[in-house]
């Protein structure tokens, strides 16, 4: 015998089988008969498309099955439905993942990947060994580059406008985000994130504290431990 919440449950499924059976009948009235492969997965492809129909099936499917033993997803280059295959990632943290990259360039690195709002330190821990990355964060190949170049003699007119840099230990809670951007691992970019960050939250308790930035993971930090002081 079936409960009060079964019954209702069945009857329920069997309307919904009557109305889908009803505009078909409808359907074929008006148009007349479906051909073979009709839309049935996706509707916006066209009727008789059954290959790509199941091309979309197979990918879909693909993508809902979680990482197998030694799989890896590209975070410098996988779109948003790949990256929820990976472990307490859901739809809104993917797609802000690639909205990131989208504007700010590849990752390169578990480090670069802290840019992304919401992956802290024990997050981007439980990435390890399920990710990998095929670029090159922007800040990465511009010191690259850097170091490639030969070096310039600055005039004294163009030297006026370079930033003093000061001796470390840097005051985090009175630099300027010139002045951070001189720091090993810091570039204008993330100077100025650390700088917003302070002015909207308040003084910096201490230099761990940085973590909170967002882009700034513990390998980044530990190198700035002993470059930056605070309070």
């Amino acid at each position: 015998m079936f409960t009060p919440d079964e019954r209702r449950a069945l009857l329920f499924l069997a309307a919904v089988a009557a109305c889908g059976g009803l505009v078909r009948v409808v359907r074929a009235a008006r148009h007349g008969p479906e051909p073979p492969g009709a839309s049935l997965v996706v509707p916006e492809i066209p009727a008789g498309n059954v290959a790509r129909q199941a091309e979309l099936s197979r990918r879909a499917a693909e993508l809902a099955r979680p990482l197998g033993p030694g799989e890896t997803v590209d975070l410098d280059r996988a779109e948003a439905a790949e990256i929820e295959r990976l472990p307490r990632v859901g739809k809104e943290l993917a797609q802000r993942i690639v909205s990131e990259r989208t504007a700010n360039g590849p990752f390169g690195s578990l480090e670069g990947l802290g840019r992304v709002s919401g992956l802290g330190p024990a997050t981007l821990r439980m990435f390890e060994g399920k990710v990998r990355f095929s670029g090159v964060a922007r800040e990465a190949a511009s010191g690259r580059r850097e170091a490639e170049s030969p070096p310039t003699v600055v005039g004294p007119a163009s030297s006026a406008r370079l930033p003093v840099c000061p001796n470390p230990p840097v005051p985090l809670n009175t630099a300027t985000a010139d002045q951070l951007a001189c720091l090993p691992g810091i570039g204008p970019s993330l100077a100025a994130r650390i700088v917003t960050f302070r002015t909207a939250h308040g003084p910096f308790r201490e230099v761990k504290a940085l973590q909170q930035v967002p882009g700034i993971g513990p390998a980044r930090l530990a190198r700035l431990l002993p470059l930056l002081s605070a309070p």
